[in-house]
């Protein structure tokens, strides 16, 4: 019986072939059948147990489908299954170019967003990549709330790979966008975003300056977020762990995306300053006091 399934799946390879083939009577290779004989190739394959050469017949059928200008959608499912992502990348990244001419890029665009999610968790980068494309075709259909999704994908991501610089980049064209479609309580938390990504990199300055400019955001100033980020500031300015640690432990950072939260929790001051309980060594009633006091000083909260 497995004979039999081997012996059918090298006839609809065979089949496939001779449809793909040009003569002087025809011209032009038929990728429609081609692909359905390299589909039923593939499930022979499978059931042979033949795994490897099951890929590799799927692999034929989704170049079938793109030569064809068709979008071999469940093909990509079934390369995704056999663990051939890497391959299945390529072939969405060019139906989705070939979707952008066709007139229809918001199915180019979704493909992109897909073919991100699946290679997220083996190439980060390859990802970031996917899900800018993603976001430039919305962009460039004025589709900026789904535009601006894909950006805040990548920018997780990046942060993810610590690659703050472009992080920072795409925080602010993020932050741009809401800021365009006048969501403005969000535009705060990209404010609260870059200012962890440039502590991160050491630029005071920069952090410094997402806040100042964030001032002219209606609603910005005497908001929780507003509050909390000149606390932050200050206390970092200063060289107080204290303070620092404090904000960064708050809800309002805590709670954030978890690679911002990440950010929040493992920031610390430049020059290793220290929080200002005393040390274990010396730690009379008198220090202890001194301590308690000094946590007093910013009991109130961050409002």
């Amino acid at each position: 019986q497995m004979a039999a399934k081997i012996n059918e799946a090298h006839d609809h390879i065979a089949k496939a072939e001779k449809y793909l083939r040009t003569s002087f009577m025809k011209w032009k290779p038929d990728y429609d059948s081609a692909a359905s004989e390299y589909s039923k190739a593939a499930v022979a394959f499978k059931n042979a147990k033949m795994l490897e050469e099951a890929k590799e017949a799927y692999l034929q059928e989704a170049e079938a489908h793109t030569n064809n200008k068709t979008y071999p959608f469940n093909t990509y499912v079934s390369l995704q299954d056999m663990q051939r992502i890497p391959e299945a990348i390529q072939y969405i990244e060019r139906a989705s170019m070939m979707y952008v001419e066709n007139g229809t890029p918001d199915t180019a665009a979704l493909a992109l967003d897909r073919a991100g999610k699946l290679i997220e968790s083996q190439d980060l980068a390859k990802a970031v990549d996917l899900y800018q494309k993603a976001a430039s075709v919305f962009e460039n259909e004025d589709r900026l709330r789904q535009a601006v999704e894909m950006l805040g994908k990548s920018s997780r991501l990046l942060v993810r790979q610590h690659k703050l610089d472009e992080a920072a980049v795409s925080i602010q064209k993020e932050k741009n966008m809401y800021k365009e479609i006048e969501n403005y309580p969000t535009c705060f938390k990209k404010t609260s975003a870059q200012v962890l990504v440039h502590l991160h990199r050491n630029d005071f300055v920069a952090a410094d300056k997402c806040v100042r400019e964030s001032y002219s955001l209606p609603g910005f100033s005497g908001s929780e977020d507003c509050i909390a980020l000149e606390q932050l500031l200050q206390g970092y300015d200063e060289q107080d762990e204290d303070q620092v640690h404090r904000v960064c432990n708050s809800p309002l950072f805590k709670y954030m995306d978890n690679d911002y939260a990440k950010l929040s929790v493992s920031l610390r001051v430049p020059g290793g300053g220290k929080k200002k309980k005393a040390p274990a060594a010396d730690a009379g009633e008198g220090g202890a006091g001194a301590g308690e006091a000094d946590e007093d000083e910013y009991a109130g909260g961050l409002c």
